[in-house]
């Protein structure tokens, strides 16, 4: 009765939403994957045997790049499926992994479309990135007897209070959850009290600590890339959201006051809303130009002659962005989103700041805290502050890069964890040949 509830409402959300979907993206048709989304996976699949592997979008794209690296390494002959929800979710994929995996959008979980999908994929196992639960998906994964589990499992404070209302709907759902790979205690315990059986639990870490420190020349590389001069200084704010981009371009007001030719370079979290923070730009008397629009190779002084904000408008690319930096904010964390990946900058040796909302990535913010390697702030004012301090202070940088490094380092384990729970699902699969 709950699944045909649950599908039921399901289906009606999405035909009141279909309108809305199409008319967003009319001028993207490639990107719809609505059949795909309906359940047609064909052609185009790799042979089998298969996995088949989800991640929503392109934090977690990101974080499954080294598992999918280390699955394909020690099982070659396993072909990966790998499944996003977003357009933006996709293009990093096939960016980054494109000759690793198969990119397929996921099925809506509506029993039709999830059946569709499973007959065409027929995956050996199934690795759910983070923590995306799908009722009809999971209870199909569990009829056909495929392995899943759950890799880099994490539970937000806002997604813990919403699961535990619906518990007596959750708690069937994790019982087809064969193994779950969680980041930290407290995710582990979340879990656990959601209905997951305690000897399917394991706390592995977070794979994006699992990163390498990049060894590149990618700060020259972006530099020029963005038209940045040399000697200039350079702050980097990503993955921003509405009510932020304010914030901080006042804060670059105020730093830059105080700090000569100050660069900015704002990449706010969704790319669409770019035209929205070029009107707020131009409100503060600046001048904006996009990152699509810079050549490879810009003339000397072009634009930085200018010393516009380099917006980013493009996906996937800023963790190699955060290299230009001297210092970095990261976003969704002045206002209540919960924060984002401060691990990014950490791992090209930058000082971090962010704000108090980071519920989201919470144990990473304590890691970085207790290093002495990131600053919180409290508003626009506290920001340009703080901002102007490091700029002023390049011993003080150096340390704090260095702090966050080793910080990181001390954290790494989680990719060795992760594999060995997929290797029992590989073998109850019955092997990858």
């Amino acid at each position: 009765m709950i699944h045909a509830l649950y599908s039921a409402g399901l289906a009606v959300g999405l035909a009141g939403y279909l309108p809305v979907y199409l008319l967003r993206r009319r001028r993207q048709a490639a990107a719809l994957g609505l059949a795909q989304r309906l359940g047609h996976m064909e052609p185009g699949l790799p042979p089998e045997p298969r996995c088949w592997i989800h991640a929503v979008s392109v934090g977690e794209a990101v974080a499954a790049a080294p598992l999918v690296e280390a699955m394909r390494a020690r099982w070659p002959r396993l072909a990966v499926v790998m499944t996003t929800a977003t357009p933006t979710g996709a293009r990093v994929v096939q960016e980054r992994l494109g000759g690793l995996v198969t990119h397929r959008y996921f099925p809506v979980d509506l029993p039709g479309a999830v059946r569709r999908a499973l007959d065409a994929v027929r995956p050996r196992l199934f690795v759910g990135m983070e923590t995306e639960l799908w009722p009809n998906f999971y209870r199909a994964l569990g009829a056909r007897d495929i392995p899943a589990m759950m890799a880099n499992g994490r539970i937000s404070d806002r997604s813990y209070r919403g699961y535990r209302r619906i518990r007596f709907a959750i708690a069937p759902m994790l019982a087809d959850v064969s193994a779950f790979g969680m980041q930290t205690q407290r995710d582990a315990e979340r879990i656990v009290a959601l209905g997951a059986a305690a000897d399917r639990v394991v706390v592995t870490g977070t794979l994006k600590a699992d990163v390498e420190p990049p060894v590149d020349d990618a700060a020259a590389r972006w530099s020029q890339l963005l038209g940045l001069e040399a000697g200039d200084p350079v702050w980097v704010a990503g993955s921003t959201h509405r009510g932020e981009d304010e914030a901080v371009l006042r804060a670059f007001r105020t730093a830059g006051a105080g700090v000569e030719r100050l660069r900015l370079v704002l990449a706010p979290r969704h790319p669409e809303r770019v035209p929205e923070v070029e009107r707020l730009v131009a409100q503060h008397g600046l001048s904006a130009v996009r990152r699509s629009t810079l050549a490879a190779t810009p003339p000397a002084g072009t634009p930085a002659g200018a010393r516009p904000v380099v917006l980013v408008d493009t996906v996937g690319e800023l963790a190699g962005i955060y290299a230009a930096a001297d210092v970095v904010f990261v976003g969704g964390s002045l206002v209540p989103v919960g924060g984002h990946n401060v691990l990014e900058p950490a791992l090209r040796r930058r000082p971090v700041l962010f704000g108090p909302h980071v519920a989201n990535f919470r144990e990473s913010a304590d890691l970085l805290l207790e290093a002495g390697a990131a600053v919180v702030v409290t508003d626009a004012e506290d920001l340009g502050r703080r901002v102007a301090e490091l700029l002023a202070a390049p011993e003080r940088r150096r340390a704090m890069g260095q702090a966050a490094v080793e910080a990181v380092a001390r954290r790494r384990g989680a990719l060795r964890e992760t594999l060995a729970l997929v290797e029992k699902l590989v073998v109850r699969a019955g092997g990858a040949g």
